[in-house]
């Protein structure tokens, strides 16, 4: 998996920290004039849940990357790198009861409370960021980068699964993502949407050279300084020109309910 690949190349080949969890791991490195967390989830072929094998986040997953997020709020506000290559939540009979959607919000409320106490939150996605995986980790970041290759997407569900629910063939749905913005798999479309604060072209996804590193790093860099000097809030994705172009009619309907909620 990339995520497993970019984390040791982030971290400058160090032992991930596997704490909570088998599939998170962690550790602490340079990034630029001070030290960063980096978080990743990574595969874990023996994981007690077979639904959470192959990258996917479940239960286990979810909490483990709560608690590490958790472990550095109120210490010093240095930044949290979470790199994305995460396939989807752990779809299981046993995960759903025993509170999959509680373990994810979790994550997602450490996150969130990161970003709010001062934390920079940086997600960068190297590969899948899919379904509530991408909620638990990576989509609260202050700023989103993502590499520009064929194979990074961003989706609520994979293709055979939005191909079965909507009663077409996977190839009608690239057609359909052609057409309509939001049905695009292509990490391109998703950057007209207004989501992503850069786009990094140019760098070898699966096996990273040392200059592409360095150019990775110094664009956490300048997202980390953005994110210092903007609201810790998440209006930076609806500001952009990206979003002011292609989301006109989700920004209007924001400006109405803001205007009944608050009238």
């Amino acid at each position: 998996m990339r995520g497993a690949t970019w984390f040791t190349a982030l971290t400058d080949g160090q032992a991930p920290e596997q704490r909570h969890s088998a599939a998170i791991w962690a550790a602490d490195a340079p990034l630029g004039d001070e030290q960063a967390r980096f978080i990743a989830v990574v595969a874990d072929p023996a994981n007690r849940f077979p639904r959470a094998r192959h990258g996917e986040v479940g239960i286990e997953q979810a909490r483990a990357l709560a608690l590490e997020v958790h472990a550095i709020i109120g210490q010093a506000k240095r930044p949290i790198v979470a790199i994305v290559d995460v396939r989807s939540q752990a779809y299981g009979r046993e995960e759903e009861v025993l509170g999959l959607h509680r373990a994810c919000a979790s994550a997602v409320a450490a996150y969130a409370e990161a970003r709010r106490a001062g934390h920079p939150v940086i997600a960068l996605i190297v590969g899948r960021a899919m379904s509530g995986a991408f909620l638990a980790h990576g989509y609260q970041a202050n700023r989103i980068l993502a590499l520009d290759d064929p194979e990074v997407l961003v989706h609520a569900m994979s293709k055979e699964a939005a191909a079965r629910v909507t009663r077409r063939t996977v190839k009608e749905l690239e057609t359909l993502g052609e057409e309509v913005l939001p049905m695009s798999y292509s990490i391109r479309a998703y950057e007209k949407l207004g989501l992503l604060h850069a786009l990094l072209g140019g760098v070898n996804a699966d096996a990273p050279s040392n200059a592409d590193v360095v150019r990775v790093k110094d664009e956490l860099v300048r997202a980390v300084h953005d994110a210092r000097m903007s609201p810790a809030d998440l209006s930076s994705r609806l500001a952009s020109p990206q979003a002011r172009r292609t989301r006109a009619a989700s920004l209007e309907v924001r400006r109405l309910m803001a205007l009944q909620w608050n009238g």
